[in-house]
């Protein structure tokens, strides 16, 4: 992670963060934790919590305590009282800054810690489930500090999405049960970004995708991107691989699951396990068993099997290791330096979401093609005062 690695080093020298108590709710991985290092060389108290109860590297949980001295609560596996005790032992710390994914602590932290939201000067969020959230709560007047969405970065959602979705999904089920994607019918709920990426990725091995939606524009863009779109209850039919990426409530549901094929695999790449309707499965089954790891077998009553991954939770980091770290390089660098800007304009920014400063999304982008050894051109004097004139004709 070169570009996480040169802002460490920078933060080292200046400590832009000295001070902060910084409360995180991020998946626990070895990329998370090049991060919470980072943010504490740069002066920062940095507490994590897993922001999933199944995608926590317990190694990387236990390296974070015992030699870097950062408080981790995170457990794989953990169930869900102990993940949000969790959450709540890291709002323990009393944060002046909060950086979230999915936006779970900063929930808790409105509805069941207010007390604390006084000492919060503002905050950060990874994911597109996180900002809608978040914009939800502005909206309604609830959300009492600013927060950047990160997720809305130029150099997040176009890569992190597109590219670490799309691969780290495909990676994540072919773990979990050794699938050949060749052939097969696969159906892609959602063509936001991860969207695109997983439809992209899948075609790439070989796979007949099919799109479904409900924003007109995203579904006529997946149609002229050669894809099949149809309704969810026409793709149930023929689908034999279902994987959501809409950030919503039951993108697949009952009468969904009715209509499945026997040997339909369900799988969910969104950030909350409620895109698949578990519990209408769970009823409509007579029994299930775990098959594989990660792998539950649903028998139905007219003698179908439906196969749910990782209890519908993330699959890229239930069954594998979430996105590459080259990719997490840039989403990262996004959360340093956002957290960075929030303390240099403390009392300047009103509470609600706001986006990443086009500089700073400019300067991770900047930093990232070096890294791989790629230069650009710049606009010469003459060049930019023509793009920045109005009375210049052709």
């Amino acid at each position: 992670m070169p570009v996480v690695n040169l802002i460490r080093e920078r933060f080292a020298r200046e400590k832009p963060l000295a001070g902060m108590r910084l409360a995180a709710c991020l998946h626990v991985t070895s990329e998370t934790a090049n991060l919470a290092i980072a943010l504490r060389d740069g002066g920062a108290e940095v507490t994590l919590c897993a922001s999933n109860p199944l995608s926590t590297q317990d190694e990387v949980a236990a390296a974070l305590v015992s030699e870097y001295g950062i408080p981790t609560f995170a457990i794989k596996g953990e169930d869900d009282q102990t993940y949000y005790s969790h959450l709540t032992a890291a709002l323990d710390s009393a944060p002046n800054m909060t950086m979230d994914d999915g936006a779970d602590l900063v929930t808790i932290l409105h509805t069941q810690r207010s007390e604390l939201v006084s000492n919060v000067i503002g905050g950060t969020e990874e994911t597109t489930t996180g900002v809608v959230r978040l914009t939800a709560m502005a909206n309604d007047d609830k959300l009492l500090y600013p927060v950047i969405a990160v997720n809305d970065a130029e150099t997040k959602h176009f890569f992190d999405n597109r590219y670490g979705t799309g691969q780290s999904t495909l990676d994540g089920i072919t773990r979990a049960t050794n699938i050949l994607w060749a052939g097969r019918r696969v159906v892609v709920a959602g063509y936001g970004w991860c969207g695109r990426g997983v439809a992209s990725r899948a075609r790439g091995m070989g796979s007949h995708v099919i799109v479904t939606e409900t924003n007109p524009i995203r579904a006529l863009e997946a149609v002229m991107d050669g894809f099949t779109v149809m309704k969810g209850i026409d793709a149930a039919k023929v689908g034999e691989v279902f994987i959501t990426v809409t950030g919503g409530f039951h993108a697949i549901g009952r009468e969904h699951i009715e209509a499945m094929p026997s040997g339909a695999i369900l799988a969910n790449s969104g950030h909350f396990n409620v895109e698949i309707d578990i519990p209408a499965l769970e009823e409509m089954a007579t029994a299930h068993r775990e098959v594989r790891p990660f792998v539950e077998e649903y028998s139905m009553k007219d003698g179908r099997k439906l196969y749910l991954l990782g209890e519908g939770r993330l699959i890229n980091l239930a069954a594998a290791e979430g996105h590459p770290s080259a990719v997490m390089d840039m989403s990262f660098a996004n959360q340093a330096l956002s957290a960075e800007f929030i303390v240099k304009n403390q009392g300047k920014l009103a509470a609600g979401v706001h986006g990443v400063p086009i500089e700073t999304d400019r300067e991770v982008g900047r930093l990232k093609l070096e890294s791989l050894g790629v230069g650009i051109d710049s606009l010469s004097a003459e060049q930019q005062r023509y793009q920045e004139s109005w009375e210049e004709g052709t």
